[in-house]
């Protein structure tokens, strides 16, 4: 079952497109601001099923036949455009897509609609196209652009589009998802939801990857045994977080939510809300251990050697600072 109904949070966005049906007040153009795999597409395509619904319903019906066309990605109306460029949207792309075909009639409903996906990768050229396009539309077409940042977009065109930004969805409501639809363990979905940020899609992907499982049983490995390592073991270790390089910042922030724990359990003594509550003995362990002027130390230097891993610092000397701070604090 796909559908409104599937779509975890962004319970805003649904009201304001299915009261824009019910009212019959649906606008030319939207825009679908959010980071990636945030659900845009999802709202997107829900909304183009419910609006070529054959039954009218808001939430679309999901058995007529233009319902299971859209389902299946083969409605003649709904039309996805697609770019050449892995990097670039060009004005080829939606002149021969989009403008080109946009003055022809829908084949069988009463609207047309355009779905452009990682709609930021327009050029200028090609959003002066659309511009034109979105200044006088037809009035059965509807230009659903979807994008992770939508202060690339010309002035002109954010003007004349309705804007929807995805905000982070609840993380009980993450877990939740995770634990029914997926039958992932409680104490991973925990994880995934703590480290997606809001983020279903994401949170779904970390779920199900065997390296993100790998990346945080490493972290948790180090932070147990980093108050056992001596001065000479200090490069082996470096080497061995280098291993992570390409994946340093979910492994950074694998040890902050750690630490936000650590300091979470020192406050409260309150188990039932941390994120790694299967670590629930270490994590009593280093509350004890440490002070509070020392957690707030140690998130400190993680978000300073995401800085300085960015800036290009030189990688070893980063870390191995930063394993100095957490063992020293």
């Amino acid at each position: 079952m796909a559908g409104f109904k599937s779509i975890i949070g962004h319970e805003q966005i649904i009201e304001h497109l299915q009261n824009a049906i019910k009212m019959d007040k649906i606008s030319h153009a939207y825009i679908f601001n959010g980071p990636d795999k945030s659900g845009k597409m999802m709202l997107a395509e829900s909304f183009a099923t419910a609006l070529m619904c054959e039954k009218n319903q808001v939430e679309g019906c999901m058995e007529c036949h233009s319902c299971k066309r859209a389902l299946s990605h083969n409605h003649p109306d709904i039309i996805y455009v697609n770019h050449e460029k892995p990097n670039t949207l060009s004005v080829d792309d939606i002149r021969t897509q989009l403008n080109n075909t946009i003055d022809v009639k829908p084949y069988e409903g009463e609207y047309k609609i355009y779905i452009v996906d990682e709609a930021e990768k327009m050029n200028q050229q090609a959003q002066n196209a659309l511009l034109k396009t979105i200044e006088e539309p037809p009035a059965y077409a509807i230009i659903l652009l979807l994008t992770t940042n939508a202060d690339l977009f010309l002035p002109t065109i954010l003007s004349r589009c309705i804007k929807l930004d995805l905000k982070v969805v609840n993380k009980d409501l993450i877990i939740n998802h995770l634990m029914k639809d997926y039958q992932i363990p409680d104490y991973k979905a925990e994880v995934c939801a703590a480290f997606s940020q809001g983020n279903v899609g994401k949170a779904i992907q970390l779920a199900s990857s065997q390296e993100f499982n790998e990346l945080k049983e490493s972290a948790i490995k180090l932070i147990k045994k980093i108050d056992d390592i001596d001065l000479y073991e200090m490069g082996q270790t470096v080497k061995k977080v280098t291993e992570y390089k390409l994946e340093i910042n979910d492994y950074l922030d694998l040890l902050m939510i750690w630490f936000r724990d650590v300091l979470y359990f020192k406050a409260t003594g309150d188990v039932n809300d941390l994120v790694f509550k299967e670590e629930v003995y270490d994590i009593k362990k280093q509350a004890i251990r440490h002070t509070y002027q020392g957690i707030e130390t140690i998130l400190d230097a993680l978000d300073k050697a995401k800085l300085r891993i960015k800036s290009n610092v030189n990688f070893d000397l980063v870390i191995e600072l930063l394993l100095f701070t957490i063992k020293e604090n």
